[in-house]
């Protein structure tokens, strides 16, 4: 369902903003609309990515090397330095 609002605008920006929209082929309210769309995506977009992110960093890194050193290899490693 849509809704419509009230928005203002210097009119110098409105007269761009109509200038612009007729170059494209829309109004302004269109243009308007698809960018809050955008906006409003990306940012859920972003948010779902951040959730993402910071599960990732409370789980272990693997590398990719199996093996596990144990207590005594690591000092003896430190020693041969």
């Amino acid at each position: 369902m849509k809704q419509n609002i009230t928005l203002s605008l210097d009119k110098q920006i409105l007269k761009r903003a109509r200038a612009f929209a007729a170059e494209r082929g829309t109004s302004v309210s269109a243009m308007l609309a698809a960018e809050l769309r955008n906006l409003i995506e990306r940012e859920a977009e972003y948010s779902m990515a951040k959730v993402k992110a910071l599960s990732l960093l409370d789980s272990p890194f693997h590398l990719g090397d199996r093996r596990t050193a144990n207590r005594q290899d690591l000092h003896e490693r430190k020693n041969l330095r």
